[in-house]
């Protein structure tokens, strides 16, 4: 075994390595770039080294300097955990020159399944069934075009040396194929450096099912089950679970056999996941092979009792696999849920900012937790947004779907939009406690999964109200017991009136509404007059940050949470946030802006109009990108185009103006006021 390893990664996998190695007793050394200098992996590794700025083309993608670190570390090997170099076959190549072990499978079978279109040849000589497609060398767009038609709409075009959901459109009918086709070579080329595509039958009721496979270097290969990934959304699994939910023994069987087919054919080594679409009537078809370990390799992990990380450095050491098939079996049922910095009532944007208050459920024998980041981190644009992973097994289905609700339910998380509510509405959907699983489910259920928000209740705002008040009455206490005065009357914080009652006035705001709750101060604590009448409220704010209350003959324990006058409760497994309004009138004027806004923080990839270009109301303007997604921004009316503030490349944040944009009725109106005035004779 190894004595010491070098993590090529950073997040939740680079702390997953370390924590096996470690338990192993292998030393670790980590890699950072400018950005993550404070991040957890840094933190937990033995010993960590920068290799350059915040992008990463500059540093994780940086082979070289990866290289050159473990050289002056003393490390024996490179484990490049999913993403960056795990699938450059490159960088295996390198490390094998350097005198270094890629954890990983060798250069050939990296090549072999880098290339979708290549990969599916290599597939059918093999025997393993195949989606009905084009995957050429020829990528005439004429001649693609015709392939879509022969093989029927609607169909997928994807990138050949695509992954992770990148570089992939659904095309509906020939009408839109030229620009679907434009817009997946643009994103190949820029995630990926090759602008290649293929072309597939879209199936439109699939289930997505992967499995995973591991090989030594002594001719051994297992198949460790399968994993239905099927709740997706633009292609990026969302919800893993395994084993799949009414997999037949026999069908197993064949799909492990031909997964196992799969990896013998490229001479496969370590672990790898060979995925499938899966039909209503039991015919699957070979998609693509990733050589790397998978983001949900977790739900493996729990129903194997196996850890697939140490499997990994066992083989890259030589050893031969710890098990033969006939040794493995399914024990019980695992989920995963991917929690991730996106705001999901606005196309699920992903967010950035800073992780102000962060709580997960306590981990036990049913809950595991991986994340990278801890509370008081950042989320920035460079990375993927992913924040943790909540994993959760029972004997059953039905099990695990219940502790899944109940630990979304006890994550709380504050400074920035997540998709924790979205994930808890698809666990509590009667569809998916059914199992009725495939690749449409989210699109199929998005109205009742992303609802219009509800007025806040009653419930809700009294506990605000209240944490609010305890909040006040324990800051005063603070400073008044720093003072030279702690008896003041002036520290008091109870509503003192003369010859009245002790009342107050809060307001609250709830996207675009202010809420007024009168309230008069007791002994005992307060009186607050709600919707539903008057409340007595009471209670404390315990050291471990949640509010413990009484409303009324209701006792509740919450989670609260107020920072920069925003009130966040997480109350019966939902987040509620409120804005505390400030009654004085503030004196700074409107920053509003006109023409056309950035909706997130991310980079300008793409310009498609200049300065001075009559454009329609849709038209696309401008493409940003961030954490591997882009957004295209539209014209919001038929108009004229008269400036772009930013160059293609451009890093941006929320808001920043980047067209000025003039619509049509203002344009006409414009152009009038500095025309001449018409002559009798022009009239």
């Amino acid at each position: 075994m190894f004595a010491k390893i070098l993590i090529a990664n950073r997040g939740e996998i680079a702390c997953r390595v370390i924590r096996t190695a470690r338990r192993l007793g292998i030393a670790t050394v980590a890699v950072y770039s400018d950005a993550d200098i404070g991040a957890a992996h840094v933190a937990m590794a033995d010993e960590a080294w920068a290799i350059g700025p915040a992008p990463s083309r500059e540093s994780y993608l940086r082979g070289d300097r990866v290289i050159d670190v473990a050289r002056k570390s003393g490390a024996e090997a490179i484990h490049p955990g999913y993403g960056f170099l795990s699938e450059n076959a490159l960088f295996a190549e390198a490390c094998s020159a350097a005198g270094l072990v890629f954890i990983g499978p060798p250069p050939a079978a990296i090549r072999a399944m880098g290339g979708k279109s290549e990969a599916k040849t290599l597939m059918e000589k093999a025997g393993v069934p195949l989606v009905p497609g084009y995957h050429g060398e020829d990528q005439d767009a004429d001649l693609l075009a015709i392939q879509a038609r022969h093989i029927g709409y609607p169909i997928l075009i994807k990138a050949s040396a695509g992954g992770g959901g990148k570089g992939m459109r659904v095309v509906e009918d020939p009408a839109t194929f030229a620009l679907q086709l434009a817009a997946t070579r643009r994103e190949a080329k820029a995630s990926f450096g090759d602008d290649r595509v293929l072309i597939e039958k879209y199936l439109t009721r699939p289930r997505h099912v992967e499995i995973q496979v591991f090989a030594d270097g002594f001719g051994n290969c297992v198949s460790l089950f399968e994993r239905d990934c099927s709740i997706q959304r633009r292609h990026q699994k969302v919800i893993e679970e395994a084993p799949a939910f009414g997999m037949d023994p026999k069908l197993r069987q064949r799909m492990g056999q031909a997964a196992i087919a799969a990896a013998k054919a490229i001479d496969y080594r370590g672990a790898g996941t060979v995925e499938f679409l899966l039909d209503a009537d039991g015919c699957f078809y070979f998609m693509e092979m990733n050589t790397r370990l998978q983001v949900e390799h977790p739900v493996t992990e729990f129903i194997t009792g196996l850890d697939l990380v140490e499997w990994q450095l066992r083989v890259a050491a030589g050893q031969p696999l710890p098990l033969a098939q006939e040794e493995l079996a399914v024990h019980g049922h695992a989920i995963e849920v991917r929690l991730y910095a996106e705001d999901a009532g606005r196309d699920f944007l992903p967010a950035v900012g800073r992780l102000e208050h962060l709580r997960f459920p306590e981990p036990g024998p049913h809950l595991r937790v991986d994340s990278g980041v801890r509370q008081g981190d950042r989320i920035t644009v460079h990375y993927d947004p992913m924040i943790a992973k909540l994993i959760v097994w029972d004997e059953t289905r039905e099990g695990a779907v219940r502790r899944l609700r109940l630990a979304l339910g006890a994550t709380e998380i504050v400074g920035l939009a997540t998709n924790v509510d979205f994930l808890a509405a698809i666990a509590g959907h009667p569809a998916f406690a059914a199992a009725d699983l495939d690749t449409g489910f989210i699109p199929r259920h998005l109205d009742v999964l992303l609802p219009p928000p509800e007025p806040v209740s009653d419930t809700v705002l009294g506990l605000a109200c209240l944490g609010v008040l305890l909040d006040r009455r324990a800051a005063a206490q603070r400073e008044a017991g720093a003072s030279g005065d702690p008896y003041s009357p002036w520290a008091q914080c109870d509503g003192w009136r003369l010859n009245d009652d002790a009342h107050d006035i809060l307001s609250l705001r709830q996207d675009e509404t202010d809420i007024a709750v009168p309230l008069i101060y007791r002994p005992w604590g307060y009186e607050l007059f709600l919707s539903g009448g008057k409340v007595e409220a009471r209670g404390c704010l315990q050291a471990d940050g949640r509010l413990a209350a009484e409303l009324g003959p209701a006792h509740r324990n919450v989670g609260f949470v107020l920072r920069d006058g925003g009130v966040s409760l997480f109350v019966d497994g939902r987040r509620h946030h409120l804005t505390l309004v400030d009654p004085l009138p503030s004196d700074e004027p409107d920053a509003a802006t006109g023409g056309v806004t950035a909706a997130m923080h991310g980079i300008v990839v793409a310009l498609l109009v200049a300065a001075g270009a009559k454009v329609t109301r849709g038209q696309p303007l401008v493409i940003m990108e961030a954490m591997k997604m882009e957004h295209t921004l539209t014209a919001p009316a038929d108009g004229i185009v008269s400036q772009l503030y930013y160059p293609v490349g451009a890093l941006v944040e929320e808001g920043a103006q980047l067209v000025d944009f003039h619509p049509e009725a203002s344009v006409v109106d414009e152009a009038r006021r500095h025309s001449p005035p018409l002559t009798a004779q022009e009239v």
